[in-house]
């Protein structure tokens, strides 16, 4: 079941399954795709974020008859009815939160520093900017340029890790980077160079979603244990 399909708002799918059927928190966890103690603190009230319920029957993702298979057996694993249908992002700017707008320079700094083979229209879509903003920060006279700070679009959540990658294989490309002519040794580095920096993007991005399912573990664990104590203070009185 490791390879089946995920609802498309596993969260709020979560939400409905717990509030509305019988099933196991593993029975939910699996079929959603989240840990289980995400499942336990949505359970008890104790999540950091309140979701509203999303009916998997109504979306035609699960079926009622899985269901009841599910209740009637804590061990059956849920099987997806139909998968939920990609949204394709429309031709045009991308948008960007605006929580995310503000490390936009930052990002384009890091591009300009790293990336110099990717071309200012590259950039533009890739980050959602204008060319202006980046011959600004190249020549360094954006107004805010005492404040940038050269940072991984990636991580910042500007862009997709393939999105980026592809953007610069296609700069290589195009630059004759890969192409015979140019000396082995030099793209012997490059290529180095940008394992080592997908490397650490990688790393960067696997530590903080694994600090982050600690930080939710601990604070639900602390919570929990709490509860106790206050039911057997409760009882003692």
């Amino acid at each position: 079941m490791a390879d089946q399909p995920k609802p498309l708002m596993p969260h709020a799918t979560a939400t409905w399954l717990i509030d509305n059927t019988g099933l196991s928190f593993e029975q939910i966890a699996e079929f959603c795709g989240i840990h289980i103690l995400e499942v336990q603190a949505m359970a008890d009230d104790l999540a950091g974020s309140k979701y509203t319920g999303r009916d998997p029957v109504h979306a035609g993702e699960l079926t009622l008859d899985e269901i009841e298979k599910g209740q009637a057996d804590a061990e059956y694993s849920l099987k997806m009815h139909r998968a939920p249908v990609a949204v394709s992002r429309t031709k045009g700017p991308r948008y960007t939160p605006v929580s995310k707008r503000q490390d936009k320079p930052d990002g384009i700094a890091w591009l300009l520093r790293n990336h110099s083979e990717i071309s200012d229209a590259q950039i533009s879509k890739l980050i959602g900017t204008t060319r202006n903003t980046i011959t600004a920060i190249r020549d360094r006279s954006h107004w805010n340029i005492q404040n940038i700070q050269p940072k991984d679009p990636v991580t910042l959540g500007l862009c997709s890790q393939r999105e980026l990658d592809a953007v610069v294989a296609k700069a290589a490309k195009k630059a004759g980077i890969e192409s015979e002519a140019a000396p082995v040794e030099s793209g012997t580095d490059r290529e180095k160079l940008i394992e080592e920096l997908r490397a650490e993007r990688e790393a960067s991005v696997k530590a903080a979603s694994e600090a982050a399912q600690e930080a939710e573990a601990a604070a639900w664990l602390v919570a929990k244990r709490a509860s106790e104590e206050a039911g057997e203070e409760g009882e003692e009185a």
